[in-house]
C-alpha cells in the first residue's frame, strides 16, 4: 500500500519561488565588481530571474545544455543560479583561478553552449574564447555603459540588455527531479579535472539538510556572507539554503581581503560567514592589527581544509565568534560533517570542548560514513582507529560526468581518500589525505597534526608538512613554513615547539622556511608541489 501523499518533485525553481513569495522584501547586498554596493530583495531577483530564463531560451539554450559561469559571489550569478537550473539547462561554474589551458579543456568538456562572465575575468576570456569548440556566445555581467570598448571576443553579449529586452513572466517548467541541475569540476591536482553532475533532487536534499540546527543552522534571523565562492561546490549550498530559510545575503564580489570583509561585516550586520582557513588568516591579521571587534558576527563555518586550533580559538576566545569546523567535498554537494556539539559536551572543560570542536565533527542525516583499514574491513569507532574515510547519501555522487576515470565506487560506498578517525560519539576527523600521510618505519604520521601545532607558534604564517626520504625510516617528517612579516624563528625554535604536543618520534626532522606556500583553486595548500621542491631534499644526519 502506498501513502496518500502528493508526489511534487524537488526543483531548485521551488526555492525561489518560496524565497519571493514569503520572504519577498529581504535583501541581497551585493559588492561589484566596479567596487559599489547594489542591493535589492528577493522579489526583485525571482523577477530579474524569470527574465534571465527568457534570455537565455533566446540564445538557443535548450533543456540539458550546460550553461557555463567565470563570475564572482554577487546577484547577476544568484540570478543565473535559478535562471539556468530552473529553466531545466545545466549550471556550470567554472573556476577562474585555473590556467586558460585548463578552463579551455573543461568548457570543451562540458561542451559549454554559453559562458556568462564577470568583467575582471575580460583577460582570461580573452585567452580562451578563440579556442573552445562548443561555446556559442559570451556574456559579459554588466551594463551597457561599462562594456568593453574593444576586446578579441566575438559575439560578445551584454548582460543587462539580455534582461532588460525580456518580460519578467516566465512559468518555471515541471520536470523529474532527477534531472541534472548543476556541473562542478573537482579542483584535482593530478590529471585532469573530473566533473559533479548533481541533480535538483541532491540539491533540494542538501538545503533541507546544511540548515538543519545540528548542521549548519541557517534561518530568516540570519544575515550570512558567503565568502566561500559560488563556483566552489556552489558556495557550500549558500545560494539555495539562504532562498529556503529567507536569511539576508551579503556577497562580497572579489574584495576578499581582510579589511573589505570586516567593513561588510559591520555595515550589513553580518551574523555568520563561510571560507576556507586561507581566508581568515587575512581577516583574523587586519581585525588584530588595528584593534579591532566584531559587532554581530557570531558564527564562521570553516571548511575546505583543517581549521587550525590557534585560528578556531581566536576566534572564539578573543572575539566571541563561534567557530562550526565542517567537512566535505565536490563529490559531496559538498556537506559531509558538522561539528556540533552534543548536549552532554557542553560540559567540558574549555580546553576539553576545543579539542571536541578540532575534529570535523558528526555526519550530517543523508550521509553515512565508514573508515576502514586496508582490506576494506571496517574499523571501530573509538577515536584511535586510523583508516580511509568512505561514504555514501543522496548527494555522493555515484559516478563522474561522462564516466571519466570509471566507477569510482567500492561496494556501494565513495572512498573520499581521507585518513580518518571516529569517535564514539559519532565525530570524525581527518588526520590526513591517504596521499598526504607520512609513513615512517611503517607507521602512520598525521600531517595535519604536525601543521596544527607550527600554526600554534606566534612567529608562523603558514605551515605544511611533507615527507622526505630517509635512510632508515623511509620518510620523516619536513615542516615547510612562511613567518609572519617582521618575525623572527629559527629551526630549533619550531622544533623545540613541539617537545611534550606530541610522541617524540613523531616531531619533524627538520624546518624550511620559504616566501610562500603554493594554493590551489580553492585556497587549499598543494602539497604535491612542496614534494616536487623538496623531493632531493637530504634531511640532517643527526
Amino acid at each position: 500500500m502506498n501513502g496518500s501523499m502528493m508526489q511534487q518533485p524537488l526543483l531548485i525553481s521551488s526555492l525561489l519561488t518560496h524565497a519571493e513569495r514569503h520572504h519577498g522584501d529581504q535583501q541581497v547586498v551585493s559588492r561589484r565588481v566596479e567596487g559599489d554596493i547594489h542591493r535589492y530583495t528577493y522579489r526583485e531577483l525571482a523577477a530579474r530571474a524569470r527574465k534571465m530564463a527568457n534570455a537565455v531560451a533566446t540564445l538557443g539554450v535548450k533543456f540539458g545544455d550546460r550553461v557555463a559561469t567565470l563570475a564572482w559571489n554577487g546577484y547577476r550569478h544568484m540570478e543565473l543560479y535559478y535562471a539556468v537550473s530552473g529553466s531545466g539547462a545545466v549550471l556550470h561554474t567554472l573556476n577562474p583561478r585555473l590556467h586558460p589551458d585548463q578552463v579551455t579543456w573543461i568548457a570543451d568538456h562540458a561542451e559549454d553552449q554559453v559562458l556568462f562572465f564577470d568583467l575582471s575575468f575580460l583577460p582570461l576570456i580573452e585567452a580562451v574564447a578563440g579556442r573552445v569548440k562548443t561555446i556559442k556566445a559570451f556574456v559579459a555581467m554588466t551594463d551597457r555603459s561599462r562594456m568593453p570598448a574593444s576586446t578579441s571576443i566575438r559575439n560578445l553579449l551584454c548582460y543587462e540588455d539580455l534582461v532588460d529586452a525580456q518580460s519578467d513572466i516566465f512559468e518555471w517548467p515541471t520536470f523529474d527531479e532527477n534531472t541534472a541541475s548543476s556541473l562542478c569540476y573537482t579542483s584535482g591536482t593530478t590529471g585532469n579535472p573530473k566533473g559533479a553532475l548533481y541533480s535538483h533532487r541532491s540539491t533540494i536534499l542538501h538545503t533541507y539538510a546544511s540548515a538543519l540546527p545540528d548542521a549548519l543552522n541557517w534561518s530568516a534571523r540570519d544575515t550570512i556572507l558567503p565568502v566561500v565562492p559560488m563556483f566552489h561546490v556552489n558556495a557550500w549550498g549558500l545560494p539555495y539554503a539562504a532562498c529556503m530559510v529567507g536569511a539576508k545575503l551579503v556577497f562580497p564580489g572579489p574584495f576578499l581581503d581582510g579589511k573589505s570583509l570586516y567593513e561588510l561585516f559591520e555595515s550589513e550586520g553580518v551574523t555568520v560567514s563561510a571560507g576556507v582557513p586561507t581566508v581568515w588568516q587575512g581577516l583574523l591579521a587586519h581585525v588584530e592589527a588595528s584593534n579591532l571587534k566584531f559587532r554581530t558576527m557570531r558564527r564562521t563555518i570553516i571548511g575546505g581544509s583543517a581549521c587550525p586550533p590557534a585560528m578556531m580559538e581566536a576566534f572564539e576566545n578573543r572575539y566571541h565568534v563561534q567557530v562550526l569546523h565542517a567537512w566535505g567535498m565536490t563529490e559531496l554537494s559538498p556537506l559531509g560533517t558538522a561539528c556540533v556539539l552534543k548536549a552532554h559536551q557542553l560540559a567540558l572543560s574549555p580546553a576539553q570542548r576545543l579539542a571536541v570542536q578540532a575534529k570535523q565533527g558528526r555526519a550530517v542525516y543523508g550521509v553515512d560514513m565508514k573508515i576502514v583499514d586496508d582490506d576494506g574491513r571496517e574499523l571501530p569507532r573509538d577515536g584511535k582507529a586510523s583508516g580511509e574515510l568512505l561514504v555514501r547519501g543522496p548527494w555522493v555522487i555515484r559516478e563522474y560526468f561522462k564516466g571519466e576515470g570509471g566507477d569510482p565506487l567500492v561496494n556501494g560506498w565513495f572512498p573520499t581518500g581521507d585518513v580518518a578517525t571516529i569517535d564514539a560519539d559519532g565525530f570524525m576527523q581527518i588526520t590526513d589525505r591517504s596521499k598526504d600521510v607520512i609513513k615512517s618505519g611503517g607507521e602512520w604520521i598525521g600531517s595535519i597534526d604536525l601543521e596544527n601545532i607550527a600554526m600554534a607558534h606566534p612567529a608562523v604564517a603558514m605551515a605544511a608538512c611533507i615527507a622526505a626520504k630517509h635512510p632508515k625510516w623511509d620518510e620523516r617528517p619536513l615542516l615547510v613554513v612562511v613567518k609572519k612579516p617582521g618575525a623572527e624563528v629559527n629551526r630549533i625554535d619550531l622544533i623545540k615547539f613541539y617537545e611534550g604536543k606530541i610522541a617524540k618520534w613523531w616531531t619533524p626532522d627538520d624546518v624550511v622556511f620559504v616566501d610562500s606556500i603554493p594554493l590551489g583553486a580553492t585556497g587549499k595548500m598543494q602539497k604535491n608541489k612542496l614534494r616536487e621542491q623538496f623531493q632531493a631534499y637530504k634531511l640532517p644526519s643527526a
